[in-house]
């Protein structure tokens, strides 16, 4: 798909202080492409050869184990970069990416960037600030789900995809497996606890849809688990 970089809502995110001749040759390489949910982005071992930005839809980040499961490392979500935090000095993908649902990624060649880094000091600070965040992010989801216990993980998935849809309804793109991968809990648990969230009536569940009944109690088992 042709988009013009020039009427992008997302370019102030990152490229809105570029000057015309760096941005003109920033747009000739890049692309946006469509994803189909379960689609593959990216495996893992593959060369990097572009920089990634999701404009639309929800990817996932994820480590094959012992070539017999996958490991999520996380969601990614609109306006966030994808494997940025290797670009610069890993010459393969360290983790596979993945649709969730229908996405819409903005493919740009990593050698434009790697020239726009050596060339423009303001923007290597923008984007090291940006590589800090999603740093911070990754470290700071882990550290979150790692100190709560098996109840406290299930509400804070839970929350944070009703804060991904900004609604208490919404069907969730993962599968109870997937959400154990993601958490680090046996998938019987995942089941066996949503359950107990139905029975106590702070959610209902009716196959992949799920209401949040009673935000109160669920952000306080989240906070406190």
């Amino acid at each position: 798909m042709e988009n013009s970089c020039e009427l992008c809502i997302y370019r102030s995110y990152l490229f809105d202080n570029l000057d015309k001749k760096e941005f003109a040759l920033l747009t000739l390489s890049k692309k946006e492409l469509e994803f189909r949910k379960g689609s593959i982005i990216c495996r893992e071992g593959e060369k990097i050869k572009s920089f990634l930005y999701l404009k639309q839809g929800l990817l996932k980040i994820y480590k094959n184990v012992d070539n017999r499961r996958e490991q999520i490392i996380g969601i990614t979500k609109p306006k966030d970069f994808i494997g940025l935090l290797s670009a610069f000095n890993e010459t393969t993908h360290l983790y596979s990416i993945s649709a969730l649902e229908d996405s819409s990624v903005c493919v740009i060649d990593i050698e434009a960037i790697k020239n726009l880094v050596i060339k423009d000091g303001s923007f290597a600070l923008n984007l090291l600030g940006k590589m800090s965040k999603i740093n911070d992010q990754i470290l700071g989801t882990r550290l979150n789900i790692n100190l709560k216990n098996l109840r406290g993980r299930i509400a804070y998935i839970l929350l944070m995809f009703r804060e991904i849809y900004k609604s208490e309804i919404y069907d969730i793109p993962v599968s109870r497996k997937e959400i154990a991968e993601l958490i680090e809990m046996r998938t019987e648990n995942v089941i066996r606890i949503l359950s107990e969230l139905r029975k106590d009536k702070i959610i209902r569940i009716e196959g992949k849809s799920i209401e949040i009944l009673d935000l109160h109690r669920l952000e306080q088992i989240a906070e406190f688990g």
